[in-house]
């Protein structure tokens, strides 16, 4: 992986990525997406059905933030992430991100699965790992944002709107019970490090019962 995920264009970055994560068990298959914005009103996501361990840069798609309409494709017939609209939520929701990465990883649907009914997050664990999602108090009280999982992608996209436009999340994350993580951040580099610390914690989660 190149040293700075920054360094490289945005479809070159989330190929690395792709294939990164895929190698760790945390994009399985087809499962998962990855986008990383092109401009202030577009942005690049994977696209739907491709295997992410062999990922190239015409699997990505140029959609428009605002009603993710396809600007650009460079294959016939690629169609966008199913969760295309959760990426556009987080945008609208934090201006500030550059990236937004969803994995499916097994920690994470043990970690959520074992929360009780109706849960709304889940407390993160006091150890030294959590000041990589930028929690920097000496025993943090932080909670990660949880929502149910739903065949109608639409509907996990406008709860976490209602949500987050309510109450911002302590952290850059959430998670969907017994379907995986997504992170978002204000560069790729930084969306990949807050991911891969993530996965550290639900990790430990799942073998702290």
């Amino acid at each position: 992986m190149a040293n700075s995920l920054d360094r490289l264009s945005a479809r070159a970055a989330l190929v690395e990525i792709a294939r990164d994560f895929h190698a760790r068990g945390w994009m399985h298959g087809t499962a998962g997406n990855l986008s990383a914005r092109e401009d202030a009103e577009h942005f690049w996501v994977t696209a739907s059905g491709q295997p992410k361990g062999r990922l190239d840069e015409s699997d990505f798609l140029l959609v428009r933030a605002a009603d993710g309409a396809v600007i650009e494709s460079a294959r016939a017939g690629n169609k966008p992430s199913a969760e295309t609209a959760i990426h556009r939520a987080i945008y609208a929701l934090a201006p500030e991100a550059r990236a937004c990465l969803h994995g499916h990883s097994v920690d994470a649907c043990l970690v959520s699965a074992r929360a009780r009914p109706k849960a709304r997050a889940l407390r993160l664990p006091q150890i030294e790992m959590v000041k990589g999602l930028d929690i920097w108090e000496q025993k943090p009280k932080a909670d990660l944002p949880l929502f149910e999982n739903t065949l109608d992608v639409a509907r996990i996209a406008e709860e976490i709107g209602r949500r987050f436009r309510k109450a911002p999340p302590a952290v850059s994350a959430l998670l969907v019970r017994a379907h995986g993580a997504t992170v978002w951040g204000r560069g790729l580099q930084e969306a990949y490090n807050r991911f891969e610390v993530l996965e550290f914690i639900l990790g430990y989660m799942a073998r702290t019962r």
